[in-house]
């Protein structure tokens, strides 16, 4: 709105000037969410994928499981150090990323199911023998949903336990175990017949994830647009990453047995293949034509090397069964 001034010329109003101050504070508004989401997406993002990593001091015990401290280190690692970003809410930067939260994911799928192995198989003298408690609860908190956040109103509408806090008493239960391990007070039985259980549960979760990328490749390769494509290279890279870290502590416990039984040669193969799969690290995800002349497969290249360390396991299950 304007009135005519002397001479006939527009005189500007004050509700011209609110209009261009509104514009601007709107403009302003969207600039500080976009550099809220964009800047803090860019600050929380880390594929923790360091193959050199050791747990902290918090997490080891003298006289324990190298594997329970290793376990116990990545769960700190991703919930603290890194920060869990599966359940962040949409308020929440981290809640726009997909690659870091399938990542972490695959890690603890991982994680879960070497706990469970460790207290069916390894934690307990025999069969027929008790579970050890500190293993049941830290299995059982290893299974929870990654994506819960502290309130979940599917669920209820009073605040429920968030994902990240499951696994911290996870954590502590672990270092528990450690700690009553080098007292004497628990068992870790390091016979054959348990390690050769352990690489046979491994080898069958690989092979699932296998048959996944399988399926996934056979329905939508060749497609210009996957959005799932990084979401299974990435979930699949935590849980080759998280069992290369297992295997590795698990070489330490075993150390006397793989040496007995001359499978030095045949675990590292193993292990490379597995850092094989942690090293795959391309910029974007390609779900092209497994025979295009153009782009690569991904997740043809990552389903290759696991099923490559899942031979290898079988085959050193083999030499443990002779």
């Amino acid at each position: 709105m304007s009135e005519i001034g002397t001479g006939g010329s527009p005189v500007k109003t004050r509700g011209t000037r609110l209009g261009r101050g509104g514009r601007k504070i709107a403009y302003g508004l969207v600039l500080a969410i976009l550099l809220y989401y964009v800047g803090g997406m860019i600050w929380i993002h880390k594929i923790d994928d360091d193959l050199k990593f050791t747990p902290s001091e918090e997490n080891r015990v003298a006289g324990g499981s190298q594997t329970v401290a290793m376990v116990a280190g990545l769960i700190d690692r991703e919930i603290n150090d890194n920060r869990w970003t599966a359940n962040d809410p949409f308020f929440m930067p981290a809640a726009l990323l997909d690659n870091m939260p399938n990542y972490q994911q695959g890690i603890v799928s991982a994680l879960a199911r070497f706990t469970f192995e460790l207290t069916d198989q390894i934690g307990r003298t025999r069969g027929s023998s008790q579970t050890d408690p500190d293993l049941q609860e830290a299995a059982g908190l290893l299974q929870y949903s990654g994506t819960k956040w502290v309130w979940d109103p599917t669920v209820s509408l009073l605040p429920t336990a968030a994902s990240e806090k499951q696994y911290e008493k996870a954590r502590v239960s672990l270092n528990s175990y450690n700690r009553r391990l080098a007292e004497g007070r628990a068992v870790f039985e390091k016979r054959g017949d348990n390690l050769l259980a352990t690489l046979d549960r491994i080898a069958l979760d690989i092979g699932s994830s296998t048959a996944t990328i399988d399926k996934h490749i056979a329905e939508t390769s060749g497609a210009y647009i996957d959005f799932q494509a990084d979401d299974l290279f990435y979930g699949f890279k935590g849980q080759g990453y998280a069992y290369y870290m297992i295997l590795q502590g698990l070489s330490q416990d075993y150390e006397g047995l793989i040496r007995e039984r001359e499978l030095g040669n045949a675990w590292s193969q193993m292990l490379d293949s597995f850092r094989s799969v942690v090293e795959l690290d391309p910029m974007v995800i390609s779900n092209a034509k497994t025979d295009g002349q153009l782009f690569p497969n991904h997740l043809t290249a990552q389903g290759f090397y696991l099923l490559r360390a899942r031979t290898q396991l079988r085959e050193i299950s083999n030499i443990l069964l002779k």
